[in-house]
């Protein structure tokens, strides 16, 4: 594999050969100490197989209102999305997927509608911007050339059945169902409906059987267009109470739209401005991952068991700190080693894939209200926001006129090494380090572990005999901009694993 790395000066990110990657050593890690960790593989049982295609990006659906960035001549962002994968996860949505109309010509107005809301809080409940035939057609070109599909959410806050089923059937006919070998893997109805009563339904009354009467009038005026229309919901910004009465809604129905995932976000944390937004902080194990995983795991075994089909469940948008990302946690190292273990974590309990939100400064912000949070920390640091990443949490940046890979996306190209193969049980026990570690079997029947430190001051001995090194993922510090995704230049097998450091370990044996 293409061994990434970024420069200090301008996070720029650069492919080194493996020859080259310098590679740490218990050394470059000041007064550092070692703790013994044992890890015992079971090979001979099987767990959840993590699909081809388990990485995924989340971006604003106002992006779309620039016809060139999801284009076939945005070649600069097209190598970036091929960088991560060869055959990825779009998804397109976000806040802004609720204030935004389909324009079919350019004489179209917009729809009248009616907001049952208070009409305050983010994104505001005003119509804000429309999406073209050009903007749909364009972002096929691009998905051609990258390789990806794509998830497309369509508005449900503040739209009509009849504006969103003529949307639906121009985006069906130009991008092609996956199932038919096209582009689109489903429709996406609205944005963190749990949320709606924030901003876009009356507080009082707003629930998941409401929710569930707007979005089948929806679904179903799109599939009478779109018969082989299938749909993710809900979506939700992370509140597992949803998934059970959505599911309990849906199989009572007899002729219920096709539903192709549940779905759901997650950010650790925020706003930027929130102290306990620490590196720290996201490094730390979370309850809260494993809850939303238990419960959306179960609600799609009895949708499953309803269908009798397989429905699978996907994180569709996620990232560390919400409303764009904390200045110095969410652009930093930290960020890598956490996205790598979560992605990994989510790919052995069973998730189908994931999509870390990020994209343009401007997009990102105006579906924060017009700023970004994070800019405010920087300028009392008497800092320069223009030299961060925007938003600071993106995996793909845009530098002056270069997109480049953020640290964020160096853990998502770790995890990536997983995609395809079979997960398999472990018994990994680092005693007080902070570490996890993950294995599964590739397609070649070779086995692989990834062993994540997410501790800054102690490394980790093991005894993991015919294995030997591969991708392993770096920087100088925690907070450092400067990551590296490399080869070893040798084929060796490796007993410690530094402070701050992931490893990818193959199976030396033929």
């Amino acid at each position: 594999m293409k061994s990434p790395t970024s420069s200090i000066d301008r996070r720029r990110f650069l492919l080194l050969t493996a020859a080259t990657a310098a590679l740490p050593t218990l050394k470059s890690f000041a007064q550092a100490t070692t703790a013994s960790a044992t890890l015992k593989l079971h090979s001979d049982e099987t767990g959840p197989r993590i699909p081809d295609n388990f990485i995924g990006l989340s971006y604003e659906t106002n992006e779309l209102t620039n016809p060139t960035f999801f284009s076939p001549d945005n070649k600069g962002l097209i190598e970036q999305f091929r960088t991560l994968s060869t055959n990825g996860v779009l998804r397109i949505g976000g806040n802004t997927s609720d204030i935004g109309y389909w324009k079919p010509t350019p004489t179209s107005p917009a729809p009248t509608i009616h907001v049952g809301g208070t009409g305050v809080g983010e994104p505001t409940s005003a119509l804000a911007f429309s999406i073209t035939p050009e903007a749909i057609h364009n972002l096929r070109g691009f998905l051609d050339r990258t390789g990806w599909t794509c998830i497309y959410g369509i508005n449900l806050g503040t739209n009509t059945p009849g504006r969103a089923a003529q949307e639906a059937d121009y985006v069906a006919k130009t991008l092609g169902h996956t199932h038919e070998k096209g582009k689109l893997e489903y429709f996406q109805l609205g944005n963190e409906p749990d949320l709606f009563k924030t901003h876009l339904r009356d507080p009082k009354t707003w629930s998941p059987e409401l929710y569930m009467d707007e979005w089948l009038d929806e679904a179903n005026a799109i599939r009478a267009i779109v018969p082989a229309a299938r749909f993710g919901l809900p979506d939700t910004s992370g509140s597992p109470e949803w998934y059970a009465a959505i599911v309990t809604r849906l199989l009572t129905l007899s002729d219920a739209p096709t539903i192709a995932a549940l779905t759901h976000h997650y950010y650790i944390g925020g706003p930027p401005s929130n102290p306990d937004m620490t590196i720290d902080h996201i490094l730390a194990p979370s309850p809260r991952v494993q809850l939303l995983a238990h419960d959306i795991r179960e609600a799609a075994a009895r949708l499953s068991a309803g269908e009798k089909k397989t429905v699978p469940y996907r994180m569709t948008e996620g990232n560390t700190c919400y409303r764009g990302g904390k200045p110095g946690v969410s652009d930093v190292f930290a960020a890598s080693l956490w996205a790598a273990d979560y992605l990994l974590n989510l790919a052995s309990q069973g998730y189908a894939g994931v999509n870390l939100h990020g994209g343009s400064s401007e997009y990102v912000a105006a579906s924060l209200g017009g700023h970004l949070p994070g800019d405010d920390l920087v300028l009392a640091a008497h800092g320069d926001p223009s030299k961060h990443p925007h938003p600071y949490y993106t995996p793909i940046a845009l530098i002056g006129t270069d997109y480049t890979l953020e640290p964020v996306a160096y853990g998502m190209l770790f995890a990536n090494n997983f995609a395809g193969g079979t997960s398999f049980p472990i018994d990994f026990n680092p005693g007080a380090v902070n570490a996890t570690a993950y294995a599964a079997t590739l397609p070649t029947g070779q086995r692989i572990v990834a062993i994540i430190n997410k501790d800054a001051n102690q490394g980790l001995t093991i005894d993991l005999a015919n294995y030997r090194q591969g991708p392993t993922l770096t920087a100088p510090s925690l907070d450092s901009t400067h990551v590296t995704l490399a080869e070893p230049s040798g084929n060796h097998e490796l007993s410690t694993i530094p402070p701050a450091t992931a490893v990818i370990l193959y199976d030396a044996r033929p």
